[in-house]
């Protein structure tokens, strides 16, 4: 089997992150300053650091913030000998990414105008921290905050760099495994008030410790299997659009729900 060069035409073409069949990729050696695993490790530092930063910064700091860790992350998949193909953003894969994430897009939306109008489904939407949000606020939201900082840093991270990485290393299944654990601890600092935050949650787990400690395991339990989820997602599409897409609508339309029912 030929050998991959970085920045070849493959790179823009099919992604490469598939074998025959949609299996397992082939396994090939990549050619840069430090190995794919040395490279792991430093994701992780970096994710490490990057989540205590951007959990402390929640207001514009924020946004500068998550665009300089994406690009300090694919840089590390650079120097490990990496391209935009292993991260699901070569362009010949970016036509068919957008149309995933616009059908997904459309189809979080339906479900989310569903669950909103009926009574039996309306409370999971409710929460408190919209009380005092503005439209403004609501807007700079869902076009600004959620696609920059956070669709875009997580899945740089998780389903770009992370997953590419392991990937050629040892797989898809791999892959998945470990950026989905990883996605799921991610997400236990911003969950740490989540009980008391949202009224339907509060009246299973109640505003205890043991009932915050319930919470964040859930949202770790969810947001694993949402990692999952936008992995495959990654596979099958070959894109990093596709998972962006979906995560984006989840977190925006949630935004726009909770606004409008508070």
């Amino acid at each position: 089997m030929p050998s991959h060069v970085p920045g070849g035409p493959d790179d823009a073409g099919a992604p490469p992150l598939r074998g025959p069949g949609g299996g397992a990729p082939p396994r090939r050696r990549w050619r840069g300053p430090i190995g794919t695993w040395p490279a792991v490790a430093l994701v992780v530092a970096v994710l490490v650091a990057a989540n205590l930063l951007l959990h402390r910064w929640t207001g514009p700091p924020r946004l500068p913030a998550a665009v300089a860790v994406s690009a300090l992350l694919l840089g590390v998949l650079r120097w490990a000998g990496g391209t935009l193909a292993d991260a699901g953003l070569a362009r010949g894969t970016r036509a068919r990414g957008a149309g995933w994430a616009l059908a997904l897009m459309g189809l979080v939306g339906a479900v989310y105008l569903a669950g909103a109008l009926l009574p039996a489904t309306r409370a999971l939407f409710e929460d408190r921290r919209y009380e005092s949000m503005t439209g403004a606020e609501l807007v700079a939201r869902v076009l600004v905050v959620v696609p920059v900082g956070t669709v875009l840093v997580e899945e740089v991270a998780f389903r770009g760099v992370l997953y590419g990485l392991l990937a050629r290393a040892r797989g898809n299944a791999w892959a998945t495994t470990v950026s989905s654990l990883l996605f799921g601890l991610w997400h236990v600092l911003p969950s740490l008030h989540l009980a008391t935050a949202k009224p339907a949650l509060t009246t299973v787990v109640g505003d205890s410790a043991a009932g915050s400690v319930l919470a964040v395991a859930g949202a770790v339990l969810f947001t694993g299997a949402a990692g999952v989820l936008f992995c495959e997602l990654r596979r099958r599409s070959g894109s990093l659009l596709a998972p962006m897409g979906l995560h984006w609508a989840v977190n925006a339309f949630g935004y726009v729900a909770g606004f409008v029912l508070r």
